[in-house]
C-alpha cells in the first residue's frame, strides 16, 4: 500500500469522506445492534446468565471506588484497586449521565465505547489491501465473550488501543498520545509501541513519551498515591483461570492439599508449590519479552498490518503467560485480532480465529461453569484445558507468523522491505 493510500485510509478513518452505504457494511451493523441488545438485555438482568452475577464489579465494586474517587483520591487501602491512575476516568465517566443509575450509566457508556469501535474498524476496512475480515472478529468475538464485556471497563481500554492502531497509520504522534493514555488506562496497550515501523519510531515513543509523563504528573499532582499501581500486583498469585492454574486443577486429583481463596479481587490458589508456579509464570513472561525483543531487533520487513500484528502478538504472549487470566482479557485480544484481519495481508488469520473461539469457550468456564472451575470438577478442568490450549496455540501460531513475515530470509519476508503483496514493488509503508 502506496503512502498516499494510507493518509486516504487514515483521513476516511478520522472521519473524513465515507464511503457510501452498502450491504457489506449493512450486515455487520446490523448483526452488531442485535447482539448487543442481547448484552445490555443480559447485563441489565433482564436475561439472567447461568453462574455469578457479573455485573456486581460495577454495581458494587465500582461504585464504591466511585464514592472514594469523588473525593479527589485513590482508593489506596483497597487490595483490588490495582489500576494506572487514568482507570479513575473510567470509574467516574458514568457522571457523565447523571440521570442514570450508576451502573445503568457504565453500561450505557460500553456500548458506546463498542460503538466507535465499530466504527472505527468499518471505516479503515475500505480500500485497497483492506479486508472486512475484523469487523465480523469484533462483533463476534465480543458477544461471544457474553456479559463480561459489558461488565468490566476493558472494552473502554480496547477502543483507545484500536483508536491508537488506526491513527498509526499516518499519524504517528497521535498514535503515540492514545497508546500513552491507554497504558495509564490499563499498562497493556504499552505493548503496542514494540512494532512501530522504524521510519515512525522516534516520533510514537516521543509523542507516548510526553504524553504519560504530562498525564502521570498532573494524576500526582492532584491525586496522591497515583503510582500505587507499579506494586500493587506484586504479590498476587495463581489465578484459578490461568495456565499455570491447571497444575494444580489437576493435581486435586491426586492428593494435592492446597485451596482456592478470595485475594487481591479473584480466586487464586493458595498452598504447596503455587509460589514455585507463580514464579514460573512470570519468568515465561521474561521469556515473551526476550524473545520479542529479539523478533524487534531482527525485523526489517513492515508490511501493512505489521504494526498490528506485531501488537497483537506481544498481547497475547503476555495474556497467556500471566499469573492472571480474567475473562475481560479476551477483549483486548479480540479488539487486536480485529485491527490485523483489517489488513488483507495479515498472518493473523488462524491466531485470530482461536482467539474468537477461545471468547465462546471463556463464557462458558466464566460465569456460566465457574463453580466447576472453582471446584476443579471434571468438566470444569476440561473447559481450562481447552480455553488455554487454544491461547497457546494461537500464540505459537501468531509468532511464526509474525516472524515469517518480517524477519528477512523468513518465507513471506523480502529483504528490501517490499510487500510482496505488491506486485509493482511499491515499498511497504506500515503504522
Amino acid at each position: 500500500m502506496t503512502a498516499t493510500t494510507d493518509a486516504t485510509v487514515t483521513r476516511g478513518a478520522a472521519g473524513g469522506d465515507r464511503p457510501p452505504p452498502t450491504a457489506g457494511t449493512l450486515a455487520p451493523v446490523a448483526v452488531w445492534a442485535a447482539t448487543r441488545a442481547a448484552l445490555l438485555l443480559c447485563v441489565l438482568q433482564v436475561w439472567v446468565v447461568p453462574g455469578p452475577d457479573v455485573t456486581v464489579d460495577v454495581s458494587v465494586i465500582y461504585r464504591n471506588w466511585y464514592g472514594v474517587l469523588s473525593t479527589g483520591a485513590f482508593p489506596a487501602d483497597d487490595v483490588t484497586w490495582q489500576y494506572p491512575p487514568a482507570a479513575a476516568l473510567a470509574i467516574l465517566s458514568p457522571a457523565l449521565l447523571p440521570f442514570l443509575e450508576y451502573a445503568h450509566a457504565f453500561f450505557v457508556l460500553v456500548l458506546l465505547a463498542d460503538a466507535v469501535v465499530l466504527t472505527l474498524l468499518l471505516r479503515a476496512s475500505h480500500g485497497p489491501e483492506r479486508s472486512r475480515r475484523g469487523v465480523w472478529v469484533w462483533v463476534a468475538g465480543v458477544v461471544l465473550l457474553g456479559p463480561t464485556a459489558y461488565a468490566r471497563y476493558d472494552l473502554m481500554v480496547a477502543a483507545v488501543a484500536v483508536a491508537a492502531l488506526l491513527a498509526g497509520v499516518g499519524r504517528p504522534r497521535l498514535m503515540g498520545a492514545l497508546v500513552a493514555f491507554g497504558a495509564l488506562l490499563k499498562v497493556w496497550p504499552a505493548l503496542l509501541l514494540i512494532g512501530v515501523a522504524r521510519g515512525a519510531v522516534r516520533r510514537v515513543w516521543v509523542s507516548a513519551a510526553v504524553t504519560g509523563a504530562v498525564v502521570l504528573a498532573a494524576f500526582a499532582v492532584a491525586m496522591p498515591n497515583a503510582l500505587g499501581f507499579l506494586t500493587a500486583q506484586r504479590d498476587r498469585g495463581t489465578e484459578v483461570e490461568s495456565l499455570g492454574a491447571l497444575v494444580f486443577h489437576v493435581a486435586r486429583y491426586f492428593g494435592w492439599q492446597g485451596e482456592v481463596q478470595l485475594r487481591y479481587g479473584s480466586l487464586e490458589f493458595l498452598g504447596p508449590g503455587v509460589a514455585g508456579v507463580s514464579l514460573a509464570a512470570q519468568l515465561l513472561s521474561v521469556v515473551a519479552l526476550g524473545w520479542l525483543v529479539y523478533w524487534r531487533l531482527r525485523a526489517r520487513v513492515f508490511a501493512a498490518g505489521a504494526t498490528a500484528d506485531a501488537a497483537f502478538t506481544a498481547v497475547l504472549l503476555f495474556t497467556t503467560t500471566s499469573r492472571v487470566i480474567s475473562p475481560q482479557y479476551l477483549l483486548w485480544l479480540v479488539a487486536l485480532a480485529a485491527v490485523c484481519l483489517l489488513f488483507a495481508g495479515s498472518g493473523m488469520t488462524r491466531p485470530a480465529v482461536l482467539v474468537v473461539t477461545a471468547s465462546a469457550v471463556t463464557v462458558l468456564e466464566f460465569p456460566v461453569f465457574f463453580g466447576d472451575v472453582v471446584g476443579s470438577t471434571p468438566l470444569g478442568v476440561g473447559l481450562m484445558l481447552v480455553r488455554n490450549g487454544l491461547l497457546v496455540a494461537a500464540c505459537l501460531l501468531a509468532g511464526r507468523a509474525l516472524w515469517r513475515r518480517t524477519v528477512p530470509g523468513a518465507a513471506g519476508a523480502t529483504p528490501d522491505g517490499l510487500s510482496p503483496a505488491s506486485p509493482g514493488g511499491t515499498p511497504a509503508r506500515q503504522p
